[in-house]
């Protein structure tokens, strides 16, 4: 069994307890963009800077192993240092997306994570319960802060696939939370994870042409607010599937065109609430994406990975502050 090799304090990451306690009283979200490069920390770190917002850095198992743990350890500790540099100090945790075991979380704990989520939204009631009592059990020793899940979402994002949701039932978050003792609860109130949310036959049309997906689940979302008030609530699969990336990837040779997300005024809705962290990965994707295509389509020799790894960099950080201020409302509350 590897031991414990970095504590996250001293890193300088924080956990998530004191983000999500100022995020429920001050009606917003954390942001939680998920990385898997460097450039895509670059994007995230500077975009929180310049909006003064507390982020959450997340990764999953499958970008974990991509980017290398023992690398990744490290990149969190510079992006600390990267921030300090800038003159700034915004709370930052680093996070688990969809820990698939306890070993999977034990692992990222030990590695220098202040915080974890372990996802036993797949197994029967009674496992999820042990599981996640278990991985909140170990956590805890070291101040990491656990979140779990409930109900399942559907989509394709890294390891986790589902055909289809399954809404969480309020009458089950009382029993789990105080069963496991965890510190956040995602819950599925018709959010999903990828860029193919909603088939176009499950939205209506609007004057300007735009598919607008059916409404979350906000009676779901109350009645958890009734039963656990003032309890974190996550939201997973939150992204917009902006419009204007999904056109440009479109443009320039790609193929997204039936692409559907969740809208920014349901997003803006939820973060007033009791969901206090939100989730988005693939709009970062999607913005990433586009940018690559369209400077490899208008300079076809190019061949200088920075030539269009930056602009993709420069999209992403323009994106993470339009979500930060106009979506999650997190601006100015670091």
């Amino acid at each position: 069994m590897e031991s414990r090799q970095v504590d996250y304090k001293k890193t300088g990451l924080v956990n998530t307890r004191d983000m999500f306690k100022k995020a429920i009283s001050g009606g917003y979200a954390v942001p939680a963009y998920n990385f898997n490069n460097m450039e895509q920390l670059q994007a995230i770190l500077l975009g929180c800077i310049e909006t003064d917002s507390p982020v959450i850095i997340q990764v999953s198992k499958g970008a974990r192993n991509y980017a290398n743990p023992v690398l990744l350890r490290h990149m969190a500790a510079g992006a600390i240092e990267f921030i300090k540099s800038k003159g700034s100090n915004i709370p930052v945790a680093l996070h688990l997306d969809h820990g698939d075991s306890f070993e999977t979380c034990k692992s990222c704990i030990d590695s220098g994570f202040s915080s974890v989520m372990i996802d036993g939204s797949h197994l029967s009631y009674e496992e999820n319960i042990n599981v996640t009592r278990k991985v909140v059990e170990y956590a805890h020793k070291y101040d990491v802060t656990v979140e779990g899940e409930l109900g399942i979402l559907a989509g394709i994002e890294d390891d986790v696939i589902a055909e289809k949701s399954t809404y969480t039932k309020p009458e089950e978050v009382e029993d789990f939370v105080s069963k496991t003792g965890v510190d956040s609860l995602a819950i599925s109130i018709g959010t999903s994870h990828g860029a193919y949310k909603f088939t176009p036959d499950q939205c209506t049309e609007n004057e300007e042409g735009v598919l607008i997906p059916p409404p979350l689940k906000f009676d779901i979302l109350e009645k958890i607010e009734k039963i656990l008030p003032g309890y974190p609530i996550v939201l997973h699969g939150a992204s917009s599937v902006v419009r204007k990336y999904v056109d440009m990837i479109d443009q320039y040779g790609g193929k997204l065109k039936d692409a559907v997300g969740i809208p920014e005024s349901q997003l803006r809705k939820a973060a007033r609430s009791a969901v206090c962290k939100i989730n988005i990965d693939s709009d970062g994707r999607l913005a990433v994406t586009a940018v690559i295509r369209k400077v490899l389509s208008e300079n076809k020799g190019e061949f200088d990975p920075r030539k269009y790894l930056g602009p993709a960099r420069d999209e992403l950080k323009q994106l993470i502050m339009h979500k930060n201020k106009e979506v999650l409302g997190s601006a100015g509350k670091a």
